[in-house]
């Protein structure tokens, strides 16, 4: 899938944005490795701790579904700046990610700019660093 088209979807999706605290829409269309793509998008809460990103949206989606391994992202926001996932979504997608995982920024006028995931994110909190009680 072109990553323009990825992120037409990640556009669309952030029509259903829940964002009436910050304003700021975000969408996300997460494509996995059958091909399958599932979207999200952002949902504030007024306690912004129970704010979701549109990326774990699109995630908990896709795993509920039953699907764990992931492709490429593409990320859409309302604002001129690229919607670059936060940490949080970026250790988050670290559990689903294929070796060549791509990240791809876009802003509210369509122009976007790609990252591979060990750029964006090149240390995450693996599972073999956990130490079990």
């Amino acid at each position: 899938m072109q990553d323009s088209e990825l992120l037409k979807q990640a556009a669309q999706a952030s029509k259903a944005s829940y964002s009436p605290y910050s304003g700021y829409k975000v969408g996300a269309a997460l494509l996995c490795e059958d091909g399958s793509i599932y979207t999200g998008c952002n949902v504030e809460n007024i306690s912004y701790g129970g704010t979701i990103c549109a990326e774990r949206t699109a995630v908990v989606k896709a795993v509920s579904e039953g699907k764990t391994r992931f492709v490429k992202i593409a990320v859409s926001v309302s604002g001129k700046e690229y919607g670059i996932p936060c940490g949080l979504c970026l250790q988050f997608l670290s559990e689903f990610v294929a070796a060549d995982f791509e990240v791809i920024c876009g802003n509210c006028e369509g122009d976007f700019v790609k990252y591979s995931f060990d750029k964006i994110m090149p240390a995450v909190f693996k599972s073999a660093s956990v130490k079990h009680i």
